[in-house]
């Protein structure tokens, strides 16, 4: 058997289903019956770690987040926080700087988390759910120190990244079909009368 742990970049992820209006009804995404849409019977899924990071300025989207978050935890998913930035930037066209938030860690952490589970022997097989580029020295480098140990790559739906395929073992594209049947429900009873509900602006 072989030992599969998957890497979902959270962001990269979101921001595929967020970009297409037809796909927001997917954000309630069960991460565990996802990645078994790539798993073969000669694979044993060992670990799901999902790498993300609140948007603390925003209280609507920052509720649905932890929601999300609660969610993925009854399904064991592990869950690597990272954070936003404020930065300054310059608009070209209106000649003004304005201030904004970007994301960061999420790179650093994902190729964290594959050396340390490499050097603890922890797969045979990692996949990474993401379309970024910027993973692709983490990848070689990666195949590098490991040889032994074979790493994929899931493109997010509507996605194309042809530079971090050419340096993966393998590749596999998401499809809507894996997104249908991978939906948690809109109840998730958690025991004593507790339930989580799936955001409304989701469906």
């Amino acid at each position: 058997m072989n030992r599969v742990s998957f890497f979902i970049d959270g962001f990269n992820l979101y921001h595929a289903l967020d970009s297409n209006p037809a796909y927001h009804k997917y954000k309630w995404l069960d991460f565990d019956k996802l990645v078994r849409c790539y798993l073969t019977k000669k694979d044993e899924l060992t670990d799901i770690f999902y790498f993300t990071a609140y948007v603390t300025w925003d209280p609507p989207k920052l509720t649905r987040h932890k929601l999300f978050v609660q969610a993925l935890r009854t399904r064991n998913v592990q869950i690597i926080f990272g954070k936003f930035k404020r930065r300054d930037k310059f608009c070209t066209l209106c000649k003004k700087t304005y201030s904004t938030f970007e994301e960061k860690q999420t790179d650093v952490n994902i190729a964290i988390s594959l050396f340390k589970n490499a050097m603890e022997n922890k797969f045979d097989r990692a996949i990474i759910v993401s379309g970024d580029s910027d993973l692709i020295p983490s990848i070689e480098a990666i195949k590098s120190t490991f040889p032994s140990k074979q790493i994929g790559v899931v493109i997010p739906i509507g996605r194309k990244s042809e530079s971090l395929k050419n340096v993966c073992d393998f590749h596999m594209k998401m499809k809507e079909k894996h997104l249908i049947s991978s939906l948690f429900p809109d109840e998730i009873d958690l025991g004593n009368g507790i339930k989580l509900i799936g955001p409304a602006s989701w469906k």
